[in-house]
């Protein structure tokens, strides 16, 4: 099991992925929120591919002011460190408090995922 989700993130996310597949119009909450430490990289994951489990889709900020929707592997994302060895975290207290596209919309308009 991969230590940068919960269990229960995980559920969701793989919900999320199926609605995904079977390509139901949505616009989820952001699930999880992971960052870099010492590094400025940023991901808001709303959905993981149901059928490897570990292709997540969101937004990704990696702190070079172009934050974009794209895919990123949760095994990959476990396997970095920044300069200061520090590796991939999750953000135990990060509560969506909008959908992505808005997410998106305001990272867009200030170069980063404000919050």
């Amino acid at each position: 099991m991969n230590p940068l989700i919960t269990d229960e993130e995980r559920a969701q996310l793989l919900a999320n992925g199926r609605a995904r597949a079977a390509a139901q119009a949505s616009d989820p909450l952001p699930v999880v929120r992971l960052f870099t430490p010492d590094a400025h990289a940023t991901w808001l994951l709303v959905a993981l591919n149901p059928v490897d489990g570990d292709t997540a889709y969101g937004l990704i900020d990696l702190g070079i002011s172009m934050p974009e929707l794209g895919h990123v592997k949760l095994s990959d994302l476990a396997s970095i460190v920044g300069p200061r060895q520090q590796p991939v975290m999750r953000d135990r207290y990060f509560q969506a408090v909008r959908p992505l596209s808005e997410y998106l919309r305001l990272a867009q308009e200030n170069g980063s995922i404000v919050d």
